[in-house]
């Protein structure tokens, strides 16, 4: 790829706004472009690909640098990981600096000690090293590197897959069908998809496989009463409504405002009736202790460290900490606990995360059915399998980058026990 200097320049003042890392970079990102209006749409593209991949190499990228000044760490990153020779930075960068990339390119990364080489903090490493092995926590680590791929879910209410991937295929936009779920689609690049009609008439959403499997879990019925007890901006409540071809109820339960509001226009597209957006001040809202016993099918994806989106949220590895993983683990098995009483004897709770730890995971579940007795736990690949979805990870829905190719994901399926 070529780059020109105008772009160069923009991407280290891109990478000089976001490196304190204060706040998600995907935000931050999004205050540059806003206040440099005069950026094109490909302007914008490559200077994001540089900065999220900047993140994705930091740790090494600073093993090489003695001190990480944006633009240190923009030569070696193109350096390193985009292939640019010297002949294309003539006009960029002095000849000490050229001389310099020179020493770069002949450092090996399988020289570097395994957090460099995996690009994960220390701290992560010791809590993956309880169930991985150094071998599969570096296999994890190099996908994290690679940027996610773009996937779409099919509203089957208004769309069928085979339809949608031919009329892409008609646009010129490179798409195949998801190994697993049915109805999702997978981009071989980055148009500019909410500009796309098939979007704007509601026949395609974002969304990883991963969060379209979790509802399958679920496997909402036509009728039912059914609440999403995280909902954020609804994409997995479209799909629990979709799936019911919009007969029931369905509750989206959020704490923020701002997030419901951003699933008003999804929900316009969507084509569903049966969607009832609702703020909760906690998981102990008056709102949500009135549901109780009355519910056939719930969905928590609890709010966590997001270690498993580490591909589009590089970040993540230096706002999180194991601090911030004990404070998560505290609200995750209130929510789990809080969620569960909603249920009707019979009914289905999925518990998920986009964590890659055990600690707000299984453990999560299995401290909480050591103290439910009255919940049992279903097998996620026997769920699956009856739908003609073919994978098995055993009884937890356990996804990786590295072995499925969706963000790290992980679901448990519990059921409420019938009355004798």
């Amino acid at each position: 790829m070529r780059f020109t200097t105008i772009q160069l320049e923009m991407a280290i003042l891109a990478i000089r706004k976001i490196l304190p890392l204060n706040f998600p970079a995907d935000i931050l990102i999004r205050g540059f472009f806003r206040e440099n209006p005069m950026l094109g749409h490909n302007d914008r593209a490559i200077i994001a690909e540089i900065v999220f991949g900047i993140l994705r190499h930091k740790y090494f990228l600073d093993n090489l640098v003695e001190k990480a000044t944006p633009r240190a760490l923009l030569l070696a990153y193109l350096a390193k990981f985009q292939g640019v020779n010297s002949r294309e930075l003539i006009n960029f960068a002095t000849e000490s600096e050229i001389k310099w990339l020179g020493q770069v390119k002949g450092v090996q990364i399988s020289m570097q000690p395994l957090t460099v080489q995996a690009e994960l903090p220390q701290w992560l490493i010791d809590k993956l090293q309880t169930c991985l092995s150094d071998e599969e926590i570096l296999r994890l680590g190099v996908a994290l590197q690679q940027p996610a791929p773009l996937d779409l879910r099919v509203n089957t209410l208004l769309a069928k897959r085979e339809e949608v991937l031919t009329q892409l295929e008609q646009m010129a936009v490179k798409a195949k069908a998801t190994p697993y779920s049915p109805i999702g689609i997978r981009l071989a690049e980055k148009p500019a998809i909410n500009q796309n009609p098939l979007f704007l008439e509601g026949k395609v959403e974002i969304q990883d496989e991963s969060s379209q499997l979790s509802v399958y879990l679920l496997a909402p019925r036509r009728g039912e009463m059914i609440v999403d007890f995280c909902a954020g901006s609804g994409g997995k409540t479209l799909l629990i409504g979709a799936l019911m071809q919009s007969h029931g109820r369905v509750y989206a339960f959020d704490t923020s405002d701002k997030r419901l509001n951003n699933l008003k226009p999804r929900l316009k597209r969507s084509g569903l009736s049966n969607i009832h957006p609702v703020r909760i001040d906690n998981e102990n809202d008056l709102r949500v202790k009135r549901l109780a016993g009355k519910i056939d099918r719930v969905l928590i994806d609890v709010p966590c460290s997001g270690l498993g989106t580490l591909r589009r949220n590089p970040d993540l590895k230096w706002r999180q900490s194991p601090q911030s993983i004990e404070e998560l683990k505290v609200k995750q098995r209130a929510i789990l606990n809080a969620a569960s009483r909603l249920l009707k004897p019979g009914g289905r709770l999925v518990y998920a995360t986009c964590s890659l730890l055990p600690e707000e995971n299984q453990d999560i579940v299995e401290s909480f059915l050591a103290n439910n007795t009255q919940f049992t736990s279903l097998d996620c690949s026997d769920l699956l399998a009856k739908q003609e979805i073919p994978l098995d990870t055993g009884k937890y829905l356990q996804l990786s980058p590295a072995n499925h190719h969706t963000d790290g994901f992980f679901a448990a399926a519990l059921e409420l026990k019938k009355n004798n």
